[in-house]
Formats: structure tokens, sequence, C-alpha cells
């Protein structure tokens, strides 16, 4: 473990190279039709989300003062292409950067205010902005995250090798030290070494290996859904996550990833008033992104005509369980797909959609 970190260390000041923003434009059947009515909706958001921002990079409302909602709220501009060193939203954008950068403990730990159902969930999504920001950002804060982002992974890679059972092994949960797992916050996890390791960390394969593992074994045999912490729990809103997982880590059109898209194209039209709504819609449009198709066809259609005419005429969006930013945030990071401009969520287009 120490020489892998090692070679984390010496290898995070060149991070960034292939995260830079582009300036193309979306080449996507489905959201040309589309993209009339999403780009002021997405800006409109944006506005929003910059107005309510505080001077110290923090959001009102339900955990805003952790460091997981800037780092929301940040991926959200840079997947519009909005940059930190010039733009609209750049100023708003630093803020997001320099309070997550501030507020890391000595153990690598990303934590402040409250994170809701533990650390793990804000310091994986912080871990992920960062790594996604790195090499867009002035030289001063590229030092910085340079010297952050090997604590931050370090931490990831020992909560994930504490001592669990074959059920929860590979996985995470709510804090460092937790002896069991969940798919909801291990796919938040396994996301943000996946960016950092396309950027150019040693992040081990077996680190993602047993990440993805993890994840299979919660996946239905029968059904193709994936659960919270079995098999079943909250089906809906996170077989979304599964199959997005299983996608970017190289099971590209496999039959788990079929089996999952296909449970999404049967369940996703009861999302609406559902718990963690916000959250599935997310996923799904990731996820079905990723495999292509007919999959991305069919859902993106519909979520562009459920969801724009919901948003408030402030440019909100509200999460029942999380308020207004989240369910903004989560919303943007969903609508703004198929830009491609955060280099996590980029689609291979050398291999076939699913039709």
């Amino acid at each position: 473990m120490k020489r892998v970190l090692s070679i984390i260390r010496g290898l995070m000041p060149v991070i960034g190279i292939t995260g830079l923003a582009t300036a193309q434009q979306p080449a996507d059947e489905v959201f040309a039709e589309w993209r009339d009515r999403v780009d002021p909706s997405v800006e409109l958001a944006l506005d929003y989300l910059a107005r309510v921002q505080h001077e110290d990079g923090t959001f009102p409302e339900s955990y805003g003062d952790s460091t997981g909602i800037p780092a929301l709220a940040g991926m959200a501009f840079l997947s519009k292409g909005h940059l930190p060193t010039e733009g609209a939203h750049a100023d708003t954008l630093n803020r997001c950067i320099d309070f997550v950068l501030a507020n890391q403990r000595d153990s690598g730990l990303f934590e402040k205010g409250n994170a809701g159902s533990g650390p793990m969930y804000a310091h994986n999504i912080s871990t992920l902005f960062l790594s996604e920001v790195s090499g867009m950002v002035d030289p001063g804060r590229q030092e910085k995250i340079a010297a952050a982002l090997p604590g931050a992974l370090e931490l990831i890679l020992k909560a994930q090798a504490v001592k669990k059972d074959e059920r929860h092994q590979g996985g995470w949960r709510y804090h460092p030290g937790s002896h069991d797992s969940d798919t909801s916050c291990s796919g938040w996890a396994l996301m943000a070494l996946r960016s950092a390791k396309l950027n150019g960390a040693a992040v081990p394969d077996q680190a993602i290996a047993d990440a993805v593992a993890y994840l299979r074994r919660h996946q239905d045999e029968k059904e193709g859904s994936f659960g919270y912490t079995n098999r079943a729990e909250h089906a809906r809103s996170l077989t979304g996550m599964g199959l997005l997982c299983l996608e970017l880590c190289g099971a590209h059109g496999t039959p788990e990833t079929v089996q999952a898209a296909d449970y999404v194209m049967k369940t996703f039209r009861d999302l609406p008033g559902d718990q963690f709504e916000f959250y599935g819609n997310y996923y799904n449009a990731q996820g079905t992104f990723q495999i292509g198709g007919r999959y991305w066809s069919e859902y993106a259609n519909w979520m562009y005509e459920t969801y724009v005419k919901k948003q408030s005429e402030d440019g909100s969006w509200n999460s029942r369980e999380a308020g207004r930013i989240y369910g903004t945030t989560m919303m943007v990071l969903a609508f703004t797909v198929p830009y491609r401009q955060l280099p996590i969520y980029q689609r291979d287009e050398t291999v076939d959609e699913v039709e």
C-alpha cells in the first residue's frame, strides 16, 4: 500500500491533463431536438446556484455547509463547460474549490458541517470533483489540489481495505472505519478512484476490481436491478448507478449492463414522486447515456419532457429529501450528459451502442 501511494503522490501534479474542458458541441441526435429548451433551463439553474452561494463557498439549505454540496455544484458548472479561470461563473467555481480544499483533515478526509448519513459520501464526491477540475485551474489552486488528492485517495483505499465480511468486501459505507458497505456510497467512491486513475494516478487495479465485484454481488440475477445493501432495496433509484459503474469500468454492453438497462426501462416512469427521485434520475441519465442506443433515446426524451417543465421560476428543482440546492445540481448533471464536459462521464465512441 505504501508503494502504491508513493506512486500516486508522484503522479498527482500532472493530474488534469485529460480533464481540460473542450469547446466541442454535443453531438447527440436526441439532444439536438431538445437543446433549444434545455440550454436555457440549465443556465437558469446555474444562475440560481451562483446567486444563492455564500461567500465562503457554501450553500443554504440541507447539507449546504458540507463539502459534498459545493462539490456537486462545482461539477454542475463544469458539466456545462464553465471554467474556473474565465467566464461568468469562474468566481462561483473557485469558491466551491476553495471551500473543499480548506476543509481537509490531516487524515485526508474532506469533512465540514452537516454531511447527512456520514462523511464518506461528501468525501467521495469532493475527491471526484477535485480530480475532475484538476488541470482546469490556476497554478496556485493546481498546487493545492495536487497536494490534497493523494491523502484523499489514500483514505478511500484504506476505507475499502477495512476488514469486512464477504457480502460487504470491496465496498464503502458512511465512515472511513465502517465494517459494512452500501452501493450508493460505493458508487461515488468507485467513480472517484476511476477519475483519478484516468488522470494518471496509480490507483491499484485490484481496488477497482474489488469495487466492481462488490456491486455485482448486489445485482439481482433475475431482474437485473441493483439494491442498496441487498439486491432489492431502493432498486428503482440505484439500478442506474450499477449500470453506470459497470459501463465505466469496462463492462459495456455485457449481459449484466443490458439487463440493468432493461430494468431501468421498465421502472423509470415510476420515479416522479418517488423517494430519491432526483438521485435515481441522475444515475439513470448517466447510465443510459453510456449504454446508448434506444436506452438513451427513450430515457432522454422522457427526462427532458418530464423535468424541464418542473423547474421553478427561480431556476431550481426541489428534492424532498435534500432541498433545492441538491435537487438543482443533480438535475443539471443529468441534463448535461450529452455535453461530455466531465471526463469521468466520457463515452467511449470506439464501441457500439446497444440497440
